[in-house]
């Protein structure tokens, strides 16, 4: 499985929202799509934040959970990304060693180009099939 890159299993396009989009938008747009997490992007595609569903909850946990604030205000901005020519043996090993759900892909160039999370992975590895022995 090194040889498999996570450009492949990513979900390209995937779902963004600007910094001012409302959270009340945010959380529909989730919802819509059946999604856990919305990619946050300045104009020029270049990455912002992420917020997700453990976002939606801590801002509901900590009493901050005004549907009309925007996602800056609850969003996570330490975001650990990666490449689409990353193995998939390690964003797996990155998932596993610290319970990421959600990676953004990131290209220098073209800014963010996809996400790939665990549902991702999981699909991925379940439609693998090892060759028979000969």
């Amino acid at each position: 499985m090194d040889d498999v890159f996570i450009g492949n299993p990513m979900s390209s396009p995937m779902h963004t929202v600007g910094v001012d989009t409302l959270l009340r938008n945010a959380g529909g747009l989730m919802l819509e799509h059946g999604i856990g997490s919305v990619i946050v992007i300045d104009d020029n595609n270049r990455l912002e934040g992420i917020l997700t569903a453990t976002d939606f909850i801590r801002a509901v946990a900590e009493g901050d959970s005004d549907p009309d604030t925007t996602v800056a205000a609850s969003m996570s901005t330490t975001i650990t990304t990666t490449t689409a020519n990353e193995s998939i043996r390690t964003i797996a090993d990155m998932v596993l060693e610290n319970s990421f759900h959600h990676i953004p892909v990131v290209d220098e160039t073209d800014g963010v180009i996809g996400v790939i999370t665990t549902t991702d992975l999981t699909a991925y590895l379940s439609h693998r099939q090892d060759p028979s022995p000969s």
